[in-house]
């Protein structure tokens, strides 16, 4: 299942870029191995709100009562909505699978093929994918990633313990 989910993040990230745009954030759920689900961020203005908003993914998981997340990200993108200092490769998606106790980093580096280039300057790219280094055990994440993974911002309301925490 691991390899077809990063084939359709990755194939979603490719038509993005060639669109002009990185693909925002998005979690996958997971109940005892099955994806129940997925969801993108919502818009997202510079700071705070991309802090909260990345963040509040938790939530998903815990509506899901999901006991494994997947989460993929942009390195570049996330630091700059959220005002972070870039950490690891960049250009790079990044997808993490995320458990109670444990979350393993997975990078997929890239480097972007100019296709063409708006009047307004905007530019469509395609990923040229890099070998990917050796996943990560535990590998560090940003701030509000690390709390989509690992723990909800909000506490649940419904009574029912967070099966991700």
């Amino acid at each position: 299942m691991w390899n077809g989910l990063v084939g359709v993040v990755k194939e979603a990230y490719t038509a993005g870029l060639g669109e002009g745009a990185v693909p925002r954030p998005v979690m996958m759920p997971l109940v005892r191995g099955k994806l129940v689900g997925l969801i993108w961020v919502r818009p997202l203005k510079v700071g705070q709100d991309a802090l909260a908003g990345i963040a509040e993914l938790a939530n998903i998981a815990t509506a899901a009562d999901a006991d494994e997340v997947v989460l993929a990200w942009e390195t570049h993108d996330v630091a700059t909505a959220c005002e972070l200092p870039i950490v690891g490769p960049a250009p790079c998606l990044n997808m993490v699978l995320a458990s109670r106790d444990r979350h393993v980093l997975h990078q997929f580096p890239y480097t972007e093929q100019l296709l063409s280039r708006s009047p307004e300057g905007w530019a469509s790219v395609a990923p040229d994918w890099r070998p990917a280094p050796a996943p990560q055990p535990g590998g560090e994440l940003v701030p509000p990633i690390q709390t989509a993974a690992t723990g909800p911002p909000i506490p649940h309301q419904l009574g029912r313990p967070r099966a991700v925490h």
